[in-house]
């Protein structure tokens, strides 16, 4: 039998998401403020390189600290609740089935 997962718990549920939306809003926070820094020293004011330059490069540090802190996010998410303690080893249970010739 599949052991319940602390998340089905509303409450606990409640409280876990909000600790990530409060990180995640911490990230955008950090975020924004790397972004500007990173333009910032791009930026001397005589080099030839355009706006989309400045765009793509913005795009593509934001995307990638966002999408980072939110997969993270995640993982400590199911770390803290004890989400992880309630997977089953599924792996255990086919070697009870094959016996001895499953090891080999």
């Amino acid at each position: 039998m599949i052991p319940k997962s602390p998340l089905d718990d509303p409450e606990t549920a409640a409280f876990a998401w909000a600790r990530y939306k409060r990180l995640m809003r911490f990230m955008l926070f950090v975020t924004i403020g790397v972004v500007l820094i990173a333009l910032a020293l791009l930026y001397d004011g005589e080099s030839p390189a355009s706006v989309h330059f400045y765009i793509a490069t913005a795009l593509g540090i934001g995307f990638m600290m966002l999408l980072t802190s939110a997969l993270m996010g995640l993982v400590f998410l199911s770390s803290g609740t004890g989400h992880d303690e309630s997977v089953t080893d599924m792996a255990k249970d086919e070697d009870d089935i094959w016996g001895d010739q499953g090891k080999s």
